[in-house]
């Protein structure tokens, strides 16, 4: 009985402990439940804004990287108005286009945020990985906010910071 019992608590211990992690996407967005059709709205105007992003960076030299998961959150900052992002492309380090997330306009309602979520193993962005983010308001609309927020944690150590998007046109 007392082996089974040690058995048992090892088990449980050994099944907890699995540091395994998932490559699928953590918040897998439904951009197609988003998607508008804008055609017909008339007076809108429309910007295009650059979020840096962090999926590695350096630690202790240039030839060690340590990995993060990266976060990009997309908010509107309107208490009244529905705003549109046309488009989200996430850029890798050398300029080249790693993915778009959609291409078609989705809404996010008033105070509406949502986000895209790069696994800390997905590493292809590198060091210094963009997103472009292209957007419709109305007109004296507040500008969409763009935030990155990236992470990573070993151990009892644990690494965090931001960084806020810039309207590039």
């Amino acid at each position: 009985m007392k082996l089974t019992s040690i058995l048992f608590v090892l088990s449980i211990i050994i099944v907890s402990c699995d540091t395994s992690q998932e490559t699928e996407d953590v918040h897998k967005e439904n951009w197609a439940k988003r998607k508008i059709d804008i055609s017909n709205k008339t007076n809108l105007q429309t910007g295009l804004s650059y979020l840096s992003i962090y999926s590695q960076i350096y630690s202790i030299s240039q030839h060690k990287t340590r990995n993060l998961t990266a976060l990009a959150s997309l908010r509107n900052l309107s208490t009244k108005d529905t705003i549109y992002i046309l488009k989200a492309s996430y850029y890798g380090t050398h300029g080249n286009l790693l993915t778009t997330y959609f291409d078609h306009a989705i809404y996010l309602a008033p105070l509406e945020t949502t986000e895209i979520i790069i696994d800390e193993v997905d590493i292809e962005g590198g060091t210094g990985s963009n997103f472009i983010f292209e957007w419709s308001i109305p007109q004296n609309c507040p500008e969409p906010l763009f935030e990155g927020v990236m992470n990573s944690t070993a151990g009892q150590q644990g690494l965090s910071f931001t960084t806020r998007s810039i309207r590039i046109e």
